[in-house]
């Protein structure tokens, strides 16, 4: 099951994409209108099916805005046929296209190989409702507001977000954020995590679990 996000101006396309994805147990948002996408939502989506020819922000523009804010794969959806129209999009960012008319069995298919291909690292943002970390600046957000977590509570918080649900002791957490090479020892690790606790149940947010007698996951 994956969130894929499907913008086109054409009401009857995106009914037709959405029934067809959902048969896939996929969860499918549509927008008929470009700027009515919420751009800090990218994040959540783990592909995105954008149409080309759309009315005032179309596919190319939006593609061009948004790629260096999501690592999902980016789909068109166009009935343009040229080749330079193409390796326009292509150059853009986006990873593939989907020519107009398509058969539903053909866009299930592609749609569900990308998904399966897809194993690129998250590089700009990681989106765990309701955080969303900002991996280039480092900095991790509760909805909109920027928590202030210091560099080494923000890197304990990102390490165990990307591999949410593991259980990581102490010294697990210690080595893989610190290094061997650290300062103090794993008892400071303790302090972050009461510290990005304290933080973060500010935001009404308990993000960190203790697994008592083994160590921290992340639980969002």
């Amino acid at each position: 099951m994956a969130k894929i996000l499907v913008v086109d101006d054409e009401p009857a396309i995106l009914s037709l994409i959405a029934n067809a994805l959902s048969t896939d147990r996929h969860l499918v948002t549509t927008f008929s209108d470009s700027a009515l996408v919420r751009r800090t939502d990218l994040g959540a989506y783990d592909l995105i099916l954008l149409d080309v020819m759309m009315p005032g922000v179309d596919g190319f523009t939006l593609c061009r805005e948004i790629r260096t804010a999501v690592d999902c794969p980016i789909l068109f959806l166009t009935a343009k046929t040229l080749e330079s129209d193409l390796m326009y999009g292509l150059g853009l960012g986006a990873d593939d296209y989907i020519m107009k008319p398509f058969g539903i069995g053909a866009l299930r298919a592609r749609i569900n190989a990308h998904l399966r291909r897809e194993s690129r690292e998250k590089r700009n943002i990681l989106y765990m409702d309701p955080v969303r970390f900002n991996l280039s600046g480092k900095e991790l957000y509760a909805r909109e507001d920027k928590v202030p977590l210091t560099k080494s509570e923000y890197e304990i918080c990102e390490f165990l977000a990307r591999h949410r649900g593991q259980v990581f002791s102490k010294e697990n957490i210690y080595e893989e954020v610190f290094g061997y090479d650290g300062e103090s020892d794993s008892s400071a690790i303790t302090e972050h995590v009461k510290n990005i606790r304290a933080k973060l149940g500010r935001y009404g947010l308990e993000a960190i679990e203790t697994i008592w007698g083994i160590g921290y996951k992340w639980k969002l």
